[in-house]
């Protein structure tokens, strides 16, 4: 059965989307990844795009969400916040899991590409929990 997972930033252009295409790239047919933000900014920020396409995935067929917008795919097994203070979302979940990843908007390419490679390994360990 396959595992449905939310991953939620404030804006849904960075750390979210990253995290949804790693589950989605790392998971196969056994995970179901969504995102969305709790503020959503209309946009997938491209350097995000720029850091995917490194690692042969398309960003630019994500859309930045809000919660309202993925709720019809809830209960989700996995909701992971970002580190989003008081603006965290609650949704139908059997698991709640906050990282606290920092926002990479404003960074440098190196700095961002590393934000991003700790994303990879965040999900390819609750992948391995699940």
């Amino acid at each position: 059965m396959k595992k449905k997972l939310l991953f939620v930033c404030v804006e849904n252009s960075n750390r979210s989307q990253m995290s949804q295409a790693f589950a989605t790239m790392l998971g196969g047919e056994n995970i179901e990844a969504y995102s969305a933000g709790s503020n959503p900014s209309g946009i997938v920020n491209p350097k995000a795009i720029a850091a995917m396409k490194e690692l042969n995935y398309d960003l630019n067929t994500h859309d930045s969400k809000s919660l309202e917008e993925v709720k019809a795919f809830a209960p989700f097994d996995v909701v992971v916040t970002m580190g989003c203070g008081d603006a965290c979302p609650w949704m139908p979940a059997k698991q709640f899991v906050d990282w606290r990843i920092p926002d990479p908007k404003h960074m440098e390419p190196e700095a961002f590409n590393e934000v991003r490679d700790y994303i990879k390994n965040q999900v390819q360990q609750l992948l391995l929990d699940l």
